[in-house]
């Protein structure tokens, strides 16, 4: 391998992911209720008090530095901040504010993101993704968050994942809002859109500039069957639809996508034409499709092809996938921030590896010109899973659940030794060097 496939510029950051729901604790928002509705897949589970990173964000930042890394993403919560439409707490700002400005004194870079999968338990009755009420409902949100960011230089990120809250909660049901109606997501989908804009205008009002950009979840999709013709259409349309319209419409103002038998769009949005900094990745595995020749005429399944083991969640490790991934982005024209990258490793002995794997990718497509600026590791502390609850452990740090105790799985020497040594080497490398670490 080459310099440049083995050593990380000095530009280069390193980095850990979170967000407000999964580890704060003492939120009540649309996820609450759901968990109160049953919808989890234990129904008795609950979020509750989650890690408590509300009150201990002095510690974590201290951990994100003992294993390596200058920049931490948080979210804010919309809920604290909004928990009655237009009744704006301003205690809850000043604690983000404050929780912000420590981090920077310590010397990790805020990676910010306004919105991370929950809502208030107003916005779905009162102003839902599908009518034109939530672009304005997202623009006062973010008019009262701007604030909070001056003098950061964070790197921002308005939406998390939007096409999992759209097919999770508007078209399948699993999530919230609960719906299945595919023109409702279609509008909810262009209403985001045009959210993102309004969000980007009122940071820039406040900020002047902003280094702003969503955080799309791609997965790489294959055809279960790789003869198979309508499998192998599913993949381009699903890859396009999925992985890529949400950025087009970012970069070119046009907003296409084509899901045969459940819904399309195709919408100008002019003003979202270059309303984005930076192309945000988040990725974890790949897809394999199959085409059904009744309801619901898809199957989506995880695939152990090439016998590796799937993930503890049941993913398929694919590495390869990334780099795919990644050299697709170079269509943008923009710098690329991998804003999630993780594995769910109950063991902690497989964490190190994938690490590894992952940022041969990061830098064999460095190398083919894509400009990738930094990699933040999902996630720095094992948190609720969302519908899977306590189960999955994505964290560099293992928690016990009941005492809170954070304690250093492996990942965290070797994602340390790559971060401060600027040097992709083998994980072996560096475990051997150490002392046995924690489960």
């Amino acid at each position: 391998m080459s310099a440049d496939e083995t050593t990380f510029p000095q530009d280069f950051t390193f980095g850990v992911a979170t967000s407000a729901y999964q580890v704060e604790g003492g939120i009540e928002n649309d996820w609450a209720e759901w968990e109160r509705a049953g919808k989890l897949k234990e129904p008795h589970m609950r979020c509750g008090r989650a890690v408590d990173h509300w009150n201990r964000y002095e510690e974590d930042y201290g951990l994100a530095l003992d294993a390596g890394a200058a920049a931490f993403r948080v979210s804010l919560e919309w809920a604290r901040i909004e928990p009655e439409r237009g009744r704006f707490d301003g205690a809850a700002l000043e604690a983000y504010r404050e929780r912000l400005l420590r981090m920077k004194a310590r010397g990790l870079r805020p990676v910010v993101t306004l919105h991370h999968f929950t809502h208030p338990t107003w916005f779905h009755r009162e102003t839902p993704w599908h009518l034109p009420s939530s672009v304005d409902a997202f623009r006062a949100y973010a008019r009262a968050c701007a604030p909070l960011l001056k003098g950061l230089e964070a790197l921002v990120i308005s939406l998390n994942e939007p096409m999992v809250v759209l097919l999770g909660g508007y078209l399948q049901g699993v999530l919230p809002p609960g719906l299945a109606d595919g023109p409702k997501t279609m509008a909810a989908l262009e209403n985001m859109v045009r959210a993102h804009v309004a969000a980007r205008e009122e940071l820039q009002a406040v900020l002047g500039k902003v280094e702003l950009g969503i955080s799309q979840n791609m997965l790489r999709f294959a055809p279960d069957r790789w003869w198979h013709p309508v499998d192998r259409a599913l993949v381009r349309l699903g890859a396009h639809a999925y992985n890529h319209a949400f950025h087009e419409a970012l970069v070119t103002g046009k907003l296409r996508v084509t899901m045969p038998g459940v819904a399309s769009t195709r919408a100008h949005i002019p003003e979202a034409r270059g309303s984005c900094e930076f192309i945000g990745v988040n990725y974890y595995s790949r897809a394999h499709l199959r085409f059904l020749p009744r309801h619901p005429f898809l199957a989506f399944q995880f695939r152990d092809r090439l016998h590796r083991g799937l993930t503890d969640i049941g993913w398929e490790d694919y590495p390869e996938g990334f780099g795919d991934i990644l050299r697709e982005t170079k269509r943008y024209g923009l710098p690329v921030w991998v804003t999630e990258n993780g594995i769910d490793d109950r063991g902690g002995q497989r964490r190190p590896h994938y690490i590894h794997r992952h940022l041969e990718q990061v830098l064999a497509a460095r190398a083919q010109g894509v400009d990738v600026r930094g990699y933040l590791y999902w996630s720095l502390l094992d948190n609720f899973e969302w519908l899977e609850g306590w189960g999955p452990r994505f964290g560099l740090y293992h928690v016990d659940f009941d005492t809170l105790e954070r304690r250093p799985t492996p990942a965290c020497a070797y994602f340390r030794a790559v971060a401060q040594g600027r040097r992709l080497v083998p994980p072996e490398a560096v475990l051997q060097a150490q002392p046995s670490a924690a489960r």
